[in-house]
Formats: structure tokens, C-alpha cells, sequence
């Protein structure tokens, strides 16, 4: 007889800082349907009752730690290293996962050839879809890092870790090399297969236009995208920016 398929190991990481409601991210993760899961905990050193939920999900936590990070992506990235599935996935303290999410997850990357997989998510409405080609101009290709994203071990390994050089943007930098510098293969779940509900207050929400566009342009010119076409496409934005708040008036 040949040797067992070895069942699909899910590394998700959860990073935290004061976020109470990580208790709902804790069940979200008992409730999965698909079992074979390890969950690491990377909180940055709270100060609230975090840590006393941390403290009481325990035994469904494979790693944990509580101590100051410089931040959400050496957090990540430190949860990565700890990790040791096959696949990694990173659910916030805020977000949670639907109960078939890790099943339907474990299909894409049972049955097809890929590196990546971006899943459908529920934000102020259900966003779904990736489109690769569009990022040589746009960073909004995929619904949302947080929650949706999944990645094999051999691609995170290939592609390294997050850039604690960009503070609000980081996973763009990452996505970017995936796609551009390293051409991995992904595709995204269909609209009727909801894998997160991620949280409309997170990081990305608390980054003003012009912050934005300087790590963004910073994350271009960092991977040899030419700089006049990035000039032209700050420029684009700018104009957009105010054509958009002359027309509100």
C-alpha cells in the first residue's frame, strides 16, 4: 500500500494589541468544519483584557506571545516563523472566519496548482475577485489582505517577509513581489464563498490620502517600477483626489 495523503496543515496567525474582541476570533476558529489547524497569537503587550481571553483560549493555541513589536507586520512576520503548516493564513484579532472557510480554502489548493488565494469577504458588503494585471497602476486588485488571504509555505519562503520599512502598506509591498518580481500563481474563491468578515476599522482605514500615496509610491519605485510612470500615475491620483472633492461641493 502506498503511503496516506498527509491532511492539509493550516498555520493562521493572529496578531493583537489590545482588541478584546479577539474572543469572537477565537471562536470563529473552533467553530471550522476543517480541524487541522494550528492558531499562533502574536500580541504586541496588552494592556486590557486581551490577555485574559488569550490566557483562557490557551489550550486551542498552539503558540503564544504577549511583549512590544515595532508593529502589525514584524508581528506577522514573527508569526510566520513560529508557523509550520503547509499553508498560512493571517486572521486579525477583529476578523473571524466563517465555519466552512479552512474547507473551502483547503479545496483551491487541494485541486489546482497555485501559490495564492485570495478569498471572498464580507467588509460593508461581500467583495470578491483579483485582477494581477491592474496592479502596474492600482493596489486595490484583491478584497482584503486580513481574513482573505492564504498562502503556501513555498511561496511565503520564496517571496520573504513583510517590509517593516512601510508602516501602513507593508502587505502591498509583499503582494506586489508576489504578483510582478516573483509571477506566482493565484486565483480567488468564488462570491458565494465567503471565508472572512473582516473588520472596516483596521489599519488601512486609519491611513490619511496623501500617507497612502507616499508609502504606495515608495512601495514602486522600491521594486523598479519606472519612475516616470509613477510620477504620472501620483500625478493622476492627486487630480482625482481633488476632481472628486470639487464635484462633492
Amino acid at each position: 500500500m502506498g503511503k496516506r495523503k498527509q491532511k492539509l496543515l493550516f498555520s493562521i496567525i493572529t496578531v493583537s494589541f489590545n482588541q478584546p474582541k479577539i474572543i469572537n476570533n477565537f471562536k470563529s476558529l473552533k467553530n471550522q468544519t476543517y480541524k487541522n489547524f494550528e492558531h499562533i497569537v502574536i500580541d504586541g503587550g496588552s494592556t486590557d483584557k486581551t490577555i485574559d481571553i488569550i490566557k483562557k483560549n490557551s489550550k486551542r493555541i498552539t503558540f503564544w506571545q504577549s511583549k512590544k513589536d515595532k508593529g502589525i507586520y514584524d508581528a506577522m512576520n514573527i508569526g510566520i516563523k513560529k508557523s509550520k503548516g503547509q499553508i498560512i493564513g493571517i486572521l486579525n484579532a477583529d476578523d473571524i472566519y466563517y465555519k466552512d472557510a479552512l474547507k473551502t480554502v483547503k479545496k483551491y489548493f487541494e485541486t489546482r496548482r497555485i501559490d495564492f488565494l485570495f478569498g471572498t469577504v464580507r467588509k460593508e458588503r461581500v467583495l470578491q475577485g483579483f485582477w494581477p494585471n491592474k496592479i502596474k497602476w492600482k493596489f486595490n486588485i484583491y478584497p482584503s489582505h486580513s481574513g482573505g488571504f492564504f498562502i503556501t509555505r513555498k511561496a511565503q519562503k520564496k517571496i520573504g517577509y513583510y517590509d517593516l520599512k512601510f508602516k501602513h502598506s507593508s502587505d502591498r509591498d509583499l503582494i506586489f513581489r508576489m504578483i510582478v518580481k516573483y509571477k506566482l500563481n493565484g486565483v480567488c474563491t468564488k462570491k458565494n464563498e465567503i471565508i472572512s468578515k473582516f473588520d472596516t476599522r483596521g489599519i488601512s482605514s486609519k491611513i490619511g490620502f496623501f500617507e497612502r500615496l507616499f508609502e504606495e509610491t515608495r512601495i514602486r519605485l522600491k521594486n523598479n517600477q519606472n519612475i516616470f510612470f509613477v510620477f504620472l500615475l501620483v500625478i493622476a491620483q492627486i487630480i482625482n483626489k481633488f476632481y472628486n472633492l470639487i464635484k462633492k461641493k
